[in-house]
């Protein structure tokens, strides 16, 4: 063995958790992307990648009582960079599954409504998605199980608005 090798070698003894797999930022780095191809593969049957569906369900979940959405709210909630919302919600609004009046109180500011023709994607979407997330976290992924209680846990330590 080398010299270089033993230095390797000696650094994840002795400065790491011991191997990749025992660190949870690279298991989870590794399951994120693994959910992200699989769900983008399963929502091309309905036209949305997964930023698309994710911007999409959420404009309809906080929309859902019938409140004045933003694109701040959106960015906001979804922790998702306002610029990648704005590029998301103009595809949407292309594709007809959102509209984007100006805001009453706000002339700077538009209101983010799903249309129709969303909510019909939507129905068909959120059925895919969920399978998708069975099929990968199974039972502990599902409402109630421990891997989501103990996300959520983890989650709620930044949350931004846990009320909504």
């Amino acid at each position: 063995m080398t010299k270089h090798a033993r230095e390797i070698r000696d650094l994840f003894a002795t400065a790491s958790l011991g191997a990749p797999e025992n660190a949870i930022g690279f298991v989870l780095w590794r399951l994120v992307h693994r959910y992200q191809r699989e769900i983008d593969r399963a929502l091309t049957a309905v036209d949305l990648t997964h930023l698309q569906f994710t911007i999409l369900t959420l404009a309809a979940w906080l929309g859902r009582f019938g409140e004045a959405v933003s694109q701040a709210d959106l960015a906001r909630f979804g922790d998702v960079q306002p610029m990648q919302v704005s590029h998301m919600l103009k595809t949407l609004e292309e594709k007809g599954m959102v509209d984007r009046p100006r805001s009453q109180s706000d002339v700077r500011a538009k209101r983010i409504v799903v249309t129709s023709s969303g909510l019909a994607t939507l129905r068909r979407a959120l059925p895919i998605a969920i399978d998708v997330q069975r099929r990968l976290f199974g039972v502990e992924g599902s409402p109630g199980g421990s891997l989501l209680d103990a996300l959520i846990r983890l989650d709620s330590e930044h949350s931004i608005d846990p009320k909504r």
